[in-house]
Protein backbone atom coordinates (compact mmCIF):
# COMPACT_ATOMS: atom_id res chain seq x y z
CA UNK A 1 0.00 0.00 0.00
CA UNK A 2 1.31 3.43 -0.95
CA UNK A 3 2.12 6.08 1.69
CA UNK A 4 -0.61 8.27 0.17
CA UNK A 5 -3.33 5.70 0.83
CA UNK A 6 -1.99 5.05 4.31
CA UNK A 7 -2.02 8.77 5.11
CA UNK A 8 -5.56 9.17 3.78
CA UNK A 9 -6.82 6.32 5.93
CA UNK A 10 -4.97 7.52 9.04
CA UNK A 11 -6.59 10.95 8.73
CA UNK A 12 -9.96 9.34 8.06
CA UNK A 13 -9.63 7.15 11.15
CA UNK A 14 -8.90 10.12 13.41
CA UNK A 15 -11.81 12.13 12.05
CA UNK A 16 -14.12 9.12 12.24
CA UNK A 17 -13.38 8.60 15.92
CA UNK A 18 -13.89 12.32 16.59
CA UNK A 19 -17.35 12.57 15.06
CA UNK A 20 -18.43 9.41 16.86
CA UNK A 21 -17.42 10.98 20.18
CA UNK A 22 -19.44 14.09 19.29
CA UNK A 23 -22.43 11.96 18.28
CA UNK A 24 -22.33 9.80 21.39
CA UNK A 25 -22.17 12.81 23.71
CA UNK A 26 -25.01 14.63 21.93
CA UNK A 27 -28.31 14.75 23.77
CA UNK A 28 -30.13 13.35 20.73
CA UNK A 29 -27.82 11.32 18.46
CA UNK A 30 -30.45 10.67 15.78
CA UNK A 31 -31.45 14.30 15.27
CA UNK A 32 -27.78 15.28 15.43
CA UNK A 33 -27.10 12.74 12.66
CA UNK A 34 -29.89 14.16 10.50
CA UNK A 35 -28.69 17.74 10.95
CA UNK A 36 -25.12 16.63 10.26
CA UNK A 37 -26.16 14.94 7.02
CA UNK A 38 -28.06 18.07 5.99
CA UNK A 39 -25.04 20.24 6.76
CA UNK A 40 -22.81 17.87 4.80
CA UNK A 41 -25.20 17.92 1.86
CA UNK A 42 -25.17 21.72 1.96
CA UNK A 43 -21.42 21.59 1.36
CA UNK A 44 -21.15 18.55 -0.90
CA UNK A 45 -23.94 19.27 -3.38
CA UNK A 46 -22.90 22.79 -4.50
CA UNK A 47 -19.26 21.73 -4.70
CA UNK A 48 -20.12 18.62 -6.69
CA UNK A 49 -22.40 20.59 -9.01
CA UNK A 50 -19.68 23.13 -9.68
CA UNK A 51 -17.20 20.34 -10.33
CA UNK A 52 -19.64 18.61 -12.64
CA UNK A 53 -20.04 21.82 -14.68
CA UNK A 54 -16.29 22.35 -14.73
CA UNK A 55 -15.58 18.93 -16.25
CA UNK A 56 -18.11 19.42 -19.04
CA UNK A 57 -21.33 18.06 -17.51
CA UNK A 58 -20.70 14.39 -18.32
CA UNK A 59 -23.63 11.99 -18.34
CA UNK A 60 -24.01 10.02 -15.12
CA UNK A 61 -24.25 6.26 -15.60
CA UNK A 62 -27.63 4.90 -14.46
CA UNK A 63 -25.81 2.18 -12.55
CA UNK A 64 -23.91 4.79 -10.52
CA UNK A 65 -27.13 6.64 -9.72
CA UNK A 66 -28.76 3.41 -8.58
CA UNK A 67 -25.81 2.46 -6.40
CA UNK A 68 -25.63 5.94 -4.85
CA UNK A 69 -29.35 5.74 -4.06
CA UNK A 70 -28.97 2.28 -2.52
CA UNK A 71 -25.94 3.36 -0.49
CA UNK A 72 -27.81 6.44 0.75
CA UNK A 73 -30.68 4.27 1.98
CA UNK A 74 -28.26 1.96 3.78
CA UNK A 75 -26.62 5.05 5.32
CA UNK A 76 -30.03 6.03 6.69
CA UNK A 77 -30.41 2.63 8.31
CA UNK A 78 -26.85 2.87 9.60
CA UNK A 79 -27.46 6.14 11.44
CA UNK A 80 -30.77 4.98 12.87
CA UNK A 81 -29.13 1.85 14.26
CA UNK A 82 -26.00 3.63 15.49
CA UNK A 83 -27.98 6.36 17.22
CA UNK A 84 -30.18 3.79 18.95
CA UNK A 85 -27.09 1.86 20.09
CA UNK A 86 -25.44 5.01 21.47
CA UNK A 87 -28.56 5.84 23.48
CA UNK A 88 -28.31 2.45 25.17
CA UNK A 89 -24.61 1.65 25.48
CA UNK A 90 -21.17 3.15 26.03
CA UNK A 91 -19.03 4.52 23.21
CA UNK A 92 -16.27 2.09 24.18
CA UNK A 93 -18.78 -0.77 23.90
CA UNK A 94 -20.82 0.14 20.81
CA UNK A 95 -18.09 1.64 18.63
CA UNK A 96 -15.64 -1.29 18.53
CA UNK A 97 -18.40 -3.87 18.13
CA UNK A 98 -20.09 -1.94 15.31
CA UNK A 99 -16.84 -1.33 13.44
CA UNK A 100 -15.26 -4.70 14.19
CA UNK A 101 -18.27 -6.79 13.28
CA UNK A 102 -18.37 -5.41 9.71
CA UNK A 103 -15.32 -7.32 8.40
CA UNK A 104 -16.32 -10.33 10.50
CA UNK A 105 -19.79 -10.43 8.95
CA UNK A 106 -18.29 -10.01 5.49
CA UNK A 107 -16.10 -13.08 6.01
CA UNK A 108 -18.95 -15.14 7.47
CA UNK A 109 -21.27 -14.31 4.58
CA UNK A 110 -18.54 -15.18 2.10
CA UNK A 111 -17.80 -18.56 3.66
CA UNK A 112 -21.32 -19.61 4.68
CA UNK A 113 -23.36 -18.18 1.79
CA UNK A 114 -20.96 -17.90 -1.14
CA UNK A 115 -18.92 -20.98 -0.29
CA UNK A 116 -15.61 -19.12 -0.24
CA UNK A 117 -12.62 -20.73 1.47
CA UNK A 118 -10.80 -18.97 4.27
CA UNK A 119 -7.04 -19.17 4.70
CA UNK A 120 -5.21 -19.81 7.95
CA UNK A 121 -4.33 -16.12 8.15
CA UNK A 122 -7.97 -15.21 7.63
CA UNK A 123 -9.09 -17.69 10.27
CA UNK A 124 -6.61 -16.13 12.69
CA UNK A 125 -8.08 -12.73 11.90
CA UNK A 126 -11.58 -14.03 12.65
CA UNK A 127 -10.36 -15.43 15.97
CA UNK A 128 -8.83 -12.07 16.88
CA UNK A 129 -12.05 -10.27 16.00
CA UNK A 130 -14.17 -12.62 18.10
CA UNK A 131 -11.75 -12.39 21.02
CA UNK A 132 -11.72 -8.60 20.77
CA UNK A 133 -15.51 -8.33 20.74
CA UNK A 134 -15.72 -10.61 23.77
CA UNK A 135 -13.11 -8.53 25.62
CA UNK A 136 -15.06 -5.36 24.91
CA UNK A 137 -18.45 -6.79 25.80
CA UNK A 138 -17.25 -9.11 28.59
CA UNK A 139 -20.56 -11.02 28.81
CA UNK A 140 -19.32 -13.02 31.79
CA UNK A 141 -19.49 -9.90 33.98
CA UNK A 142 -23.27 -10.12 33.84
CA UNK A 143 -23.04 -13.23 35.97
CA UNK A 144 -21.28 -11.30 38.70
CA UNK A 145 -23.53 -8.25 38.73
CA UNK A 146 -21.05 -5.48 37.95
CA UNK A 147 -22.63 -2.29 39.30
CA UNK A 148 -20.96 0.03 36.81
CA UNK A 149 -22.05 -1.69 33.63
CA UNK A 150 -25.44 -0.87 32.07
CA UNK A 151 -28.53 -2.89 32.94
CA UNK A 152 -28.39 -6.33 31.26
CA UNK A 153 -31.36 -5.58 28.99
CA UNK A 154 -29.96 -2.29 27.75
CA UNK A 155 -26.50 -3.76 27.31
CA UNK A 156 -27.89 -6.66 25.28
CA UNK A 157 -29.88 -4.25 23.11
CA UNK A 158 -26.81 -2.04 22.61
CA UNK A 159 -24.73 -5.03 21.48
CA UNK A 160 -27.42 -6.29 19.10
CA UNK A 161 -27.86 -2.82 17.61
CA UNK A 162 -24.08 -2.49 17.27
CA UNK A 163 -23.95 -5.79 15.39
CA UNK A 164 -26.77 -4.64 13.10
CA UNK A 165 -24.83 -1.42 12.54
CA UNK A 166 -21.84 -3.53 11.52
CA UNK A 167 -24.01 -5.30 8.94
CA UNK A 168 -25.01 -1.92 7.52
CA UNK A 169 -21.35 -0.86 7.34
CA UNK A 170 -20.43 -4.04 5.46
CA UNK A 171 -23.33 -3.47 3.06
CA UNK A 172 -22.64 0.14 2.11
CA UNK A 173 -18.88 -0.49 1.91
CA UNK A 174 -19.48 -3.15 -0.73
CA UNK A 175 -21.87 -0.90 -2.65
CA UNK A 176 -19.47 2.05 -2.55
CA UNK A 177 -16.60 -0.08 -3.78
CA UNK A 178 -18.50 -0.59 -7.06
CA UNK A 179 -20.06 2.87 -7.24
CA UNK A 180 -16.79 4.78 -6.96
CA UNK A 181 -15.46 2.93 -9.98
CA UNK A 182 -18.35 4.18 -12.14
CA UNK A 183 -18.25 7.89 -11.31
CA UNK A 184 -15.90 10.38 -9.60
CA UNK A 185 -15.85 9.81 -5.81
CA UNK A 186 -16.80 13.42 -4.98
CA UNK A 187 -19.81 13.24 -7.27
CA UNK A 188 -20.87 9.85 -5.97
CA UNK A 189 -20.57 11.09 -2.39
CA UNK A 190 -22.80 14.09 -3.06
CA UNK A 191 -25.48 11.88 -4.61
CA UNK A 192 -25.63 9.40 -1.73
CA UNK A 193 -25.42 12.23 0.82
CA UNK A 194 -28.67 13.74 -0.47
CA UNK A 195 -30.41 10.38 -0.24
CA UNK A 196 -29.08 9.73 3.27
CA UNK A 197 -30.07 13.17 4.54
CA UNK A 198 -33.54 12.89 3.04
CA UNK A 199 -33.96 9.43 4.51
CA UNK A 200 -33.09 10.57 8.02
CA UNK A 201 -35.37 13.61 7.81
CA UNK A 202 -38.21 11.38 6.57
CA UNK A 203 -37.60 8.88 9.38
CA UNK A 204 -37.72 11.54 12.08
CA UNK A 205 -40.79 13.19 10.54
CA UNK A 206 -42.59 9.84 10.50
CA UNK A 207 -41.62 9.26 14.13
CA UNK A 208 -42.92 12.70 15.11
CA UNK A 209 -46.23 12.05 13.35
CA UNK A 210 -46.54 8.72 15.14
CA UNK A 211 -45.83 10.44 18.44
CA UNK A 212 -48.52 13.03 17.87
CA UNK A 213 -51.07 10.37 16.93
CA UNK A 214 -50.58 8.24 20.01
CA UNK A 215 -50.11 11.30 22.24
CA UNK A 216 -47.36 9.49 24.15
CA UNK A 217 -45.06 11.16 26.64
CA UNK A 218 -41.29 10.87 25.96
CA UNK A 219 -40.90 8.11 28.52
CA UNK A 220 -43.32 5.91 26.61
CA UNK A 221 -41.30 6.05 23.41
CA UNK A 222 -38.35 3.94 22.26
CA UNK A 223 -35.01 5.52 23.07
CA UNK A 224 -34.23 6.14 19.42
CA UNK A 225 -37.34 8.32 19.07
CA UNK A 226 -36.95 11.01 21.76
CA UNK A 227 -39.27 13.97 21.93
CA UNK A 228 -38.44 16.93 19.65
CA UNK A 229 -36.09 19.43 21.30
CA UNK A 230 -37.22 22.93 22.17
CA UNK A 231 -36.03 25.95 20.18
CA UNK A 232 -33.06 26.68 22.45
CA UNK A 233 -31.82 23.09 22.40
CA UNK A 234 -32.28 22.90 18.64
CA UNK A 235 -30.23 26.06 18.08
CA UNK A 236 -27.47 24.86 20.42
CA UNK A 237 -27.35 21.49 18.70
CA UNK A 238 -26.65 22.91 15.25
CA UNK A 239 -23.06 23.84 16.10
CA UNK A 240 -22.25 20.27 17.10
CA UNK A 241 -24.19 18.92 14.14
CA UNK A 242 -22.27 21.06 11.65
CA UNK A 243 -18.98 19.87 13.15
CA UNK A 244 -20.15 16.26 12.84
CA UNK A 245 -21.32 16.90 9.28
CA UNK A 246 -17.99 18.38 8.18
CA UNK A 247 -16.05 15.50 9.76
CA UNK A 248 -18.44 12.98 8.22
CA UNK A 249 -18.04 14.51 4.80
CA UNK A 250 -14.26 14.69 5.00
CA UNK A 251 -13.97 11.14 6.38
CA UNK A 252 -16.21 9.63 3.74
CA UNK A 253 -14.44 11.48 0.93
CA UNK A 254 -11.00 10.30 2.05
CA UNK A 255 -12.23 6.70 2.22
CA UNK A 256 -13.86 6.91 -1.22
CA UNK A 257 -10.62 8.27 -2.70
CA UNK A 258 -8.69 5.47 -1.00
CA UNK A 259 -11.11 2.94 -2.53
CA UNK A 260 -10.12 4.17 -5.99
CA UNK A 261 -6.43 3.64 -5.19
CA UNK A 262 -6.47 0.37 -3.23
CA UNK A 263 -8.68 -2.73 -2.92
CA UNK A 264 -11.50 -2.88 -0.38
CA UNK A 265 -9.73 -5.70 1.47
CA UNK A 266 -6.91 -3.26 2.27
CA UNK A 267 -8.95 -0.09 2.83
CA UNK A 268 -11.65 -1.50 5.12
CA UNK A 269 -9.33 -3.00 7.76
CA UNK A 270 -6.98 -0.01 7.98
CA UNK A 271 -9.81 2.45 8.55
CA UNK A 272 -10.78 0.40 11.62
CA UNK A 273 -7.75 1.76 13.47
CA UNK A 274 -10.20 4.43 14.65
CA UNK A 275 -11.58 1.77 16.99
CA UNK A 276 -8.68 2.14 19.41
CA UNK A 277 -8.98 5.94 19.41
CA UNK A 278 -12.73 5.92 20.03
CA UNK A 279 -12.60 3.17 22.63
CA UNK A 280 -9.79 4.85 24.52
CA UNK A 281 -11.65 8.16 24.58
CA UNK A 282 -14.83 6.53 25.83
CA UNK A 283 -13.18 4.38 28.47
CA UNK A 284 -10.75 7.00 29.80
CA UNK A 285 -12.08 10.48 28.99
CA UNK A 286 -15.84 9.80 29.22
CA UNK A 287 -15.43 7.66 32.34
CA UNK A 288 -17.27 4.68 30.89
CA UNK A 289 -14.94 2.11 32.46
CA UNK A 290 -15.23 1.33 36.18
CA UNK A 291 -11.54 1.64 36.94
CA UNK A 292 -8.30 0.89 35.17
CA UNK A 293 -8.92 -2.83 34.90
CA UNK A 294 -12.11 -2.47 32.90
CA UNK A 295 -10.52 0.28 30.79
CA UNK A 296 -7.66 -2.12 30.04
CA UNK A 297 -10.14 -4.82 28.99
CA UNK A 298 -11.89 -2.48 26.59
CA UNK A 299 -8.66 -1.13 25.11
CA UNK A 300 -7.25 -4.64 24.74
CA UNK A 301 -10.43 -5.74 23.01
CA UNK A 302 -10.28 -2.77 20.66
CA UNK A 303 -6.66 -3.57 19.80
CA UNK A 304 -7.55 -7.20 19.10
CA UNK A 305 -10.37 -6.10 16.81
CA UNK A 306 -8.01 -3.86 14.82
CA UNK A 307 -5.45 -6.67 14.62
CA UNK A 308 -8.10 -9.08 13.40
CA UNK A 309 -9.29 -6.63 10.75
CA UNK A 310 -5.72 -6.13 9.55
CA UNK A 311 -5.16 -9.88 9.32
CA UNK A 312 -8.36 -10.29 7.31
CA UNK A 313 -7.20 -7.54 4.99
CA UNK A 314 -3.86 -9.27 4.46
CA UNK A 315 -5.62 -12.58 3.90
CA UNK A 316 -7.90 -11.02 1.31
Amino acid sequence: MSPLVFGLLAAAALMHATWNVLLKTAGDPLRTSARAMLAGAGVAVPAAFAGWLAIGRPALPPEALGLAFASGLVETVYFVLLSAAYRRGDLSLVYPIARGSAPLLAVLSGTLILGERITLLGATGVAFLLAGILCVQRPWTLLFGSVRRPAPGRQRDAVLLALATGAAIATYSSIDRVGTRLVAPWLYEALLWVVGAAGLVAWIAAADRLRSRVAAVPGDLPDELPAPPDAAARAAGWGRSIAVGVLLLATYFLVLVALTLAPLTAVAPLRESAIVIGSGWGALRLGEAAGRREAAWRLAGAALIVAGALLLGLAG
